[in-house]
């Protein structure tokens, strides 16, 4: 006799329980949690850049910069004025609820109404794993190409918004938006759709402002 044990399923169960508990965090400290989650070289860092300088006026901001190794993008970050925390993954391709909970204790929660947590670049496993964010974000810049809702449908299953990034460089691409938004719908037909340029600030208007209402509605709700 033996027993067939499922790992996978045990894992996914610990990592709700510990969402729930990041929520319960959030909830007590009025606190609103945004997953930015994409590939590598999509533009996390400069999108994330030219957002919060958009909202630092209305908002106290802290960062969480999860990586493999490094700390490029915390230094980054701690430039703009806002609170920030490098996480290291030790090798782990994402991350997941607890060690977002363990990093948000860490960082201090206090004074604080907005998070980002830029996610360890990566199309598979983030999109796995629920952190208790509020919100999930993706980033998809064009020179990845219009079909990756086809290869990664996880990603855009689970996430919240989608940014189309570098839409400045279209031109110089094989990239026909209208066909990317038409495999987004198939796979999530909720998803809002934002292209915008981290270069030159295009699209970010919109993309900052339906954020604002996100957060606004979730305060008004608690």
């Amino acid at each position: 006799m033996y027993e067939i044990y499922e790992t996978k399923e045990r894992i996914t169960a610990d990592n709700d329980r510990e969402a729930a508990r990041v929520r319960q965090l959030l909830d007590a400290k009025g606190v609103f949690l945004v997953n930015l989650m994409s590939s590598p070289g999509a533009g996390k860092t400069t999108t994330l850049v030219r957002t919060i300088k958009a909202l630092q006026g209305r908002y106290r901001i802290g960062v969480m910069e999860a990586d493999v190794d490094s700390d490029v993008d915390a230094k980054t970050m701690a430039a703009l004025g806002v609170r920030v925390i490098q996480l290291h993954t030790g090798g782990s391709c994402h991350m997941d609820a607890d060690m977002t909970y363990r990093g948000m204790e860490r960082m201090g929660m206090e004074d604080l109404d907005l998070v980002f947590l830029e996610n360890v670049g990566n199309l598979v496993c983030p999109a796995e794993f629920d952190v208790g964010a509020q919100l999930k974000v993706m980033i998809l810049s064009v020179p990845e190409g219009d079909d990756k809702p086809l290869k990664y449908p996880l990603m855009f299953r689970v996430s919240n918004f989608l940014l189309i990034n570098k839409i400045d460089a279209k031109a110089v691409f094989d990239f026909d938006e209208e066909r990317c938004r038409s495999y987004v719908r198939k796979l999530n037909p909720d998803m809002q759709v934002f292209p915008v340029s981290a270069l030159n600030g295009t699209g970010f208007d919109a993309w900052t402002a339906e954020l604002e209402k996100r957060i606004d509605a979730w305060r008004n709700g608690r």
